[in-house]
């Protein structure tokens, strides 16, 4: 664990973002340049995809990370998917609803083949989902799929789902990669030894850091690797170690490199959401007049403009307003210092007796200098902030604990407004859901479950943007942004298409023009 306190100086002067970002480009470029001198093209038959993490787990029923979601997409398909407005639609499967408790889903004719080269029936689906509807294999996504009772299989291409409860909302939970029934009963170790019916297959595993696909349609092969860090990860990408990567670049490196002709840079609006997230347990963080007062104290477009380098926008709730199910014009917290003093004051905080918390952050360097930026913001208007880094696995452990009283963490990959049951509802605290600050409210607990119960899909939707106008007065938690997707390739590599949630799916069309034009 690492302590970190605001330099002197800064309660003196006031920063200046752009100084600070000219400043760490410089030295970024003093750093890149005497490694790149050396470095020499690599081999053009296969294609390098630079991760920050690897995937952990290739196994669709236990994968939960956001990295082996975004690989297995690629290794299986699955029944539903979604457009840009998060809608579930059709990917191996129409559906129709039969009752309010009863779909019924038809595998395409021209149907996914598997990878062994077995056909994919409704058998496979049963077989896939009844394993994770089963206690005893302790899958993750089980308590997504409680509404289900049970599956039955009409044909060899139609499968029938029976719930003990309506939810019009349904087909979006079944997002899961398709298994083939027989390597499910032969017990196939699809953790590491995936077999899908996907646009790429398995090759190779030999450790965490490299995986190696092949894309079925032309046989081109992918290596996914893993550098950690974001510098030596840009560093590869400009020697040509690697050919692409996405995100996990702090911003003032990807305008360092929009500036190299040998690279190529997208940027797409996403949908990751970040917050600081308090404890509705403790003495001062439970009073709405200091939840108010912090939110006032930060500054979000410099940190946006100046930090972010732009590539994000303002969040006002969990939901993109692009969302199906999102809302628009909800209470947004201006930069107001003086509003911000006056709420501490109001809450019984003085410069005799200021307000002190603990700020426990990862120890991602980004991400402890956006956790500094905010203590010295909230240093502003009287908030002492102890900030506190801490490795992942200890950082992340404490959230789930509910020990802390401030934290900053971002949602990813958020596709369907059940996450609000998840996050929200009282009966959702650590472990039974992500309730992380313990916030309690029957207004909200009743608007998620008339939601959740509610099959008229205008009602659905109006009750969601109820329930988000409430959470941005209650303020559980103080929104921050949604930070845009980053992609950067060399100058031959095109095809690529940035996805809404990230995923990886522009795997599918990407191509390399030309050798490589590293050094």
């Amino acid at each position: 664990m690492f302590h970190f306190s605001i330099i002197p100086l800064l309660h003196q002067v006031q920063i200046d973002f752009k100084i600070m970002i000219r400043f760490a480009m410089a030295l970024g470029a003093l750093l890149l340049f005497p490694l790149l001198i050396s470095c020499t093209d690599p081999p053009t038959n296969v294609i390098r995809f630079g991760l920050a993490t690897a995937p952990t787990n290739l196994d669709p029923r236990f994968a939960t990370d956001a990295t082996s979601d975004r690989v297995n997409r690629l290794l299986y398909e699955r029944l539903v998917d979604f457009n840009d407005a998060f809608e579930p639609i059709p990917a191996l499967a129409n559906w129709e609803q039969v009752s309010p408790t009863h779909f019924r889903f038809h595998l395409t004719p021209n149907r996914a083949t598997f990878h062994d080269g077995t056909p994919l029936t409704a058998q496979d689906v049963k077989a896939t989902y009844n394993f994770i509807l089963n206690a005893d294999n302790a899958s993750p996504h089980r308590s997504a799929l409680a509404m289900i009772d049970h599956l039955t299989i009409h044909d060899e291409l139609t499968i029938d789902f029976h719930l003990n409860r309506p939810d019009s909302l349904f087909p979006s939970f079944l997002t899961i990669g398709i298994l083939p029934a027989q390597l499910i009963q032969a017990q196939h170790p699809f953790h590491s030894k995936p077999v899908g019916s996907g646009t790429f297959s398995f090759v190779a595993w030999p450790d965490d850091t490299r995986l190696e696909l092949v894309r079925l349609a032309d046989k081109q092969t992918f290596e996914f690797i893993k550098v950690q860090e974001p510098t030596v990860r840009a560093l590869k990408l400009l020697a040509g170690e690697i050919d692409m990567l996405q995100n996990d670049v702090p911003p003032e490196l990807v305008t360092y490199l929009a500036k190299d002709p040998r690279l190529r840079i997208q940027r797409k609006p996403g949908t990751n959401f970040s917050y600081v997230g308090l404890s509705l347990e403790d003495e001062h963080t439970k009073q709405l007049l200091v939840r108010q007062a912090m939110a006032h104290a930060i500054d979000r477009e410099s940190i946006i403009q100046y930090v972010l380098g732009g590539a994000a926008r303002p969040a006002q709730s969990l939901l993109p307003p692009d969302h199906w199910a999102g809302a628009h014009n909800l209470k947004s917290y201006e930069h107001n210092p003086e509003k911000s003093r006056s709420l501490l004051a109001q809450a019984g905080y003085h410069a005799q007796a200021p307000l002190r918390l603990t700020y426990k952050t990862s120890s991602d360097p980004f991400r402890v200098r956006l956790a500094t930026i905010l203590q010295y913001q909230l240093a502003q208007v009287g908030i002492e902030v102890d900030l506190r880094s801490y490795d992942w696995g200890t950082f992340y452990g404490d959230i789930k604990a509910g020990r802390f009283q401030m934290y900053t963490l971002s949602w990813v990959g958020v596709k369907t407004p059940d996450i609000f049951q998840y996050v929200f509802h009282s009966h959702a605290i650590p472990p039974n859901g992500a309730n992380r600050g313990r916030f309690h409210s029957d207004q909200a607990d009743l608007l998620i479950d008339q939601a959740g119960t509610t099959q008229d899909l205008r009602e659905k939707k109006h009750l969601y943007q109820e329930l988000q106008a409430y959470i941005a007065e209650a303020l559980p938690y103080v929104p921050l942004w949604y930070e845009d997707h980053v992609f950067m390739a060399q100058q031959n590599i095109e095809g690529f298409t940035i996805a809404k949630d990230g995923n990886f799916d522009g795997l599918k069309n990407v191509h390399r023009t030309s050798p490589s034009m590293a050094l």
